[in-house]
């Protein structure tokens, strides 16, 4: 009988239980995760104004001693994520001495990490085979691996919510609720790194009230108090937030306030329409990928998961039920509550926005391994006839699930990130810049972007790490002689001339006299969709 679940486990399962092969499988599987991750980490990840500006935060922060008291800004509102994410990077910043790729590497093994957690929960629940199939899932997910190879406060939040669930679920089959408190260390990572991660804490909250209420009375108080503390660890990591309010009249406060009531994300789209849409969205990022760009694969992993989850639900024996249960209702409240209140999830647009639910990745390829290990275990105790085969793996059930994890597997190796990123990663960045301080000529240059609101930080940040005369602000600039204009066309239509023209001809310093102007000195393209234009001060 399986240890507290009441059935017999399939005699595959049992034999690589007792030949010790879940450590090798473990094993081959983080080897999995670990050589899709870490191959090419300097050019893989992209390199854009959101990079620059975390790189330049964590550097001013173990260099200059600056702490951030707020995180990266979000994209539904003026106000920001939490500054945990910040400090998280910093040991590798530190190590590293600001190469972006180092703290790069942190973000792989943490989601190298976050695969080993899925795969031993999975394991945990429902046996070796739900570990392999949830474990290699993961470890091969081209969005999973996307979201390990560049810098995005969105990409910790799997490694947060897959502590967070692994530690619940500890605290629920040892009897210790101490692991709460490491439940709370992945949630305030999952909320802290992105807004939306707090989606997670209710489900958590229902969790730790069931585990206290099951206990005798003297064990409630424990777990309740402990899940006091817990919440107050969570606080802890707002600290920086607070502090950000005092100074500021409290900002972040009132804008939030302002989105909601100025009508948050409200769409006009129909409510049932929405959710359904965000639900096959859910379901099938972190299996097939953006569910536009591979739209019958998507919902056909989508409905396929759901299916194999709420079979789970209404057939596994304890404890594997539970933690089915408890997935299927996340993800459900998840996709109501994202579907209605974030309309940008509900339409196609030019950005991304599936990061938004991240924190049901790993919730999802634990739910696949248990519907994968159920299929196994059904082929392993159905009634065989004599003239069958004796091999578990050749029956119907065993054979659907090994071509399902083929699939998926092989669907996401096919579909891999590219070794080089379409920017060209950070290296492009500062082959650029290197160009520039060329072109600059001992002289020092003020560097604005185009469109104003999108920050000119990707070029910003290598310009500050190789010391190049390039500057943000004009009071920085000092004896200002050159000017250096970022355009992005995926915001202007006329870049490459006109646009950044119309920048030079109305930037003037009082101190240059009349007659003062910028003429062109060099024009390219660092990377695709991004053009640099450098003028020199004439006449004045």
């Amino acid at each position: 009988m399986a240890a507290g679940g009441g059935s017999s486990r399939p005699a595959a399962s049992v034999w690589l239980q007792r030949q010790g092969w879940w450590p090798l499988a473990l094993l081959a599987i983080l080897a999995v995760a670990a050589s899709l991750r870490l191959l090419d980490l300097a050019t893989r990840g992209t390199w854009d104004a959101d990079q620059g500006h975390d790189m330049l935060v964590v550097t001013r922060f173990v260099h200059d001693g600056v702490p951030p008291l707020l995180g990266p800004p979000t994209s539904i509102g003026d106000f920001h994520h939490g500054a945990l994410y910040y400090y998280l990077l910093a040991p590798a910043a530190l190590i590293g001495g600001g190469d972006p790729t180092v703290v790069v590497g942190e973000i792989a093994i943490l989601g190298i990490l976050a695969v080993g957690l899925v795969a031993s929960l999975a394991r945990a629940a429902a046996g070796p085979v739900a570990g392999i199939a949830a474990g290699l899932v993961m470890a091969t997910s081209s969005t999973a691996v996307d979201e390990s190879t560049f810098l995005w406060n969105p990409n910790l939040v799997a490694f947060g919510s897959a502590l967070a669930v692994a530690a619940a679920w500890r605290a629920w089959t040892t009897g210790n609720p101490r692991w709460w408190l490491v439940a709370a260390v992945g949630q305030a990572i999952t909320q802290q790194c992105h807004i939306l991660g707090w989606a997670l804490l209710p489900p958590l909250a229902v969790w730790l009230i069931v585990d206290a209420r099951r206990r005798e009375r003297a064990g409630r108080g424990r777990v309740l108090g402990i899940g006091l503390a817990a919440l107050a660890l969570i606080a802890v990591t707002y600290v920086p937030l607070v502090a950000s309010e005092l100074q500021t009249g409290f900002h972040e406060t009132r804008a939030a306030v302002a989105f909601l009531t100025g009508g948050g994300q409200a769409s006009s789209a129909d409510p049932i329409v929405r959710v359904v849409f965000v639900t096959l969205r859910i379901l099938a990022w972190p299996l097939t990928g953006l569910l536009t760009a591979a739209l019958a694969p998507g919902v056909a992993a989508g409905i396929g998961v759901a299916a194999l989850l709420v079979w789970r639900v209404r057939t596994a024996t304890q404890p594997e039920r539970l933690l089915a249960r408890w997935i299927a209702a996340t993800v459900l409240w998840s996709c109501i509550v994202l579907g209605l209140g974030v309309s940008s999830m509900a339409s196609v647009t030019p950005l991304p926005v599936d990061h938004y639910h991240a924190f049901l990745d790993p919730l999802l390829d634990v739910g696949l391994g248990l519907g994968i290990a159920g299929l196994w275990r059904a082929a392993s105790s159905a009634p065989r006839p004599l003239s069958a085969p004796r091999i578990a793996w050749l029956r119907p059930g065993s054979l659907a699930a090994i071509a399902i994890v083929a699939a998926l597997v092989g669907w996401n190796l096919a579909t891999q990130p590219p070794a080089v990123a379409r920017d060209g990663g950070y290296p492009a960045a500062e082959a650029a810049i290197t160009r520039i301080e060329s072109d600059l000529g001992g002289g020092t240059g003020l560097l604005v972007s185009l469109p104003d609101f999108k920050t000119p930080e990707a070029y910003e940040y290598p310009a500050q790490r190789i010391g190049a005369p390039l500057h943000t602000a004009l009071a920085d600039a000092a004896g200002l002689d050159r000017l250096v204009v970022l355009c992005d066309d995926l915001f202007v239509d006329d870049c490459g001339g006109a646009a950044e023209d119309a920048v030079a001809g109305r930037t003037t310093v009082a101190s240059w006299g009349p007659g003062g102007s910028f003429g062109v000195i060099d024009r390219f393209r660092p990377a695709p969709g991004r053009t640099l234009t450098v003028y020199r001060l004439v006449g004045g």
